[in-house]
């Protein structure tokens, strides 16, 4: 019989060290602990949304199937359906399993996976699948977008970065991020792909105001923004042809207006399921106008439904870290909840006509394989992240108190 691995007798002798005892706990044990620290209203509205999901992509696989079927081959009329069960039942199993991690592990996985990711985003422009004019997808077995995955890995690299601040003030942190975000979207105007670029200064802007960026910086940088966007217009097609589209209408890039007339075409209560016709004329009714599909099938007050849940979520988590006290913690869960609120809301205004087509889907409800895999590793990394011992008394700060303290023992 082997030795145990340490003694139950008493220390003997004054200042005897007795060495500590490990913990070993059942899985019903880190269950118990997990549920009793997990944001269950955050939980709700992710599984809420899920759900709606569900539904929708039942009412837009019809349409989708038909604008795919051929004289030669017909396309299931519930495909995307049934796969879009299989990716979400997927995707719910992977955030709740990384909702498990604790912030140190899903600090370490983060950055892990934005760096395996970026690497992947050098090669795309060259091994890439070619789609509608883009080239933003590996097929490994599926088609892979590395820069769906990258988004939640550059909202941990820069929240990591960022938090070195704490240690030592003069570090140039935001000239760094800056740079990787620079990076970032230019690798991805190679593809191209002007609306994942946006969404990442839009997560780049947020992370670095609560940084401590001045306002004056801030507005330079913008004005950078502003030149690259106006160079984007001159210079590359797809991008003039959409705001072109959005500006003036047309009829080569008229999808927003197909969307836009769509929406409205239910009214407020809805064709009802199943019942709608103008989406058998909507393109990629499935992805990225599936939120004009719930509008004619189940009426604007639906869709207003939808927005206000989208609204809760990000505001969970945003009084969620209200009272937080570690800076890493904060800037890694606006980042991530920056990405999922943008996201959603671009996708949103380009179905109301009110922002130029960016290609990108309604997350958690659209149809998606590694989309719906990216957007629930985002969540279960912003649930871990936002995982509190309600037992633990906190002292309120606020984030500029987080940001300007000093390291004491420098």
């Amino acid at each position: 019989m082997t030795a145990p691995a340490f003694s139950s007798s008493p220390a003997r002798g004054p200042g005897a060290y007795l060495p500590p005892v490990p913990v070993r706990r059942q899985w019903r044990e880190s269950v118990r602990i997990w549920w009793r620290e997990i944001d269950k209203l955050l939980l709700l509205l992710i599984c809420l949304l899920m759900a709606v999901g569900i539904v929708a992509v039942a009412a837009a696989s019809p349409a989708s199937a038909d604008m795919l079927s051929t004289a030669k081959k017909r396309v299931p009329d519930f495909m995307f359906f049934q796969r879009h069960i299989v990716f979400q039942m997927l995707g719910l199993a992977l955030m709740i399993g990384l909702s498990f991690l604790n912030r140190d592990q899903a600090r370490r996985l983060g950055i892990m996976v934005g760096a395996v990711m970026l690497a992947l985003l050098f090669v795309v422009p060259f091994i890439g699948e070619e789609k509608n004019g883009a080239r933003r997808w590996i097929n490994v077995g599926m088609s892979l977008q590395p820069s769906e995955f990258l988004k939640p890995g550059f909202a941990i690299i820069c929240a990591w970065v960022l938090s070195w601040r704490l240690r030592d003030p003069g570090l140039p942190v935001i000239a760094f991020v800056t740079g990787f975000f620079v990076l970032i979207a230019g690798l991805l105007m190679l593809q191209p792909n002007l609306g994942d670029a946006i969404l990442f200064g839009g997560i780049w802007i947020v992370m670095v105001l609560l940084a401590g960026l001045p306002w004056q910086r801030l507005a330079a940088t913008l004005g950078v923004g502003v030149a690259g966007l106006t160079l984007a217009y001159m210079f590359y097609d797809n991008a003039r042809h959409r705001i072109d589209g959005f500006l003036g209408g047309g009829t080569a890039y008229d999808q927003v207006d197909l969307a836009q007339r769509t929406i409205t075409a239910g009214g407020w209560t809805g064709a009802g399921l199943w019942l709608g016709v103008r989406k058998m004329n909507l393109p990629e009714a499935h992805t990225d106008y599936i939120f004009s599909v719930i509008g004619e099938e189940f009426g604007l007050i639906t869709c207003g439904i939808i927005v206000l849940l989208y609204c809760g979520l990000v505001m969970r988590a945003l009084i969620r870290l209200r009272d937080e006290d570690n800076l890493f913690a904060l800037l890694a869960a606006a980042g991530l909840v920056t990405q999922f609120g943008g996201q959603a809301f671009i996708n949103i205004l380009v179905n109301l006509k009110l922002f130029p087509s960016k290609g990108m889907t309604l997350p958690l409800i659209s149809y998606g394989g590694s989309s719906t895999l990216a957007v629930c590793f985002t969540l279960g990394l912003l649930l871990a992240i936002t995982r509190r011992n309600p037992f633990l008394a906190r002292e309120e700060r606020s984030w500029r108190d987080l940001i300007e303290r000093k390291d004491q023992s420098a």
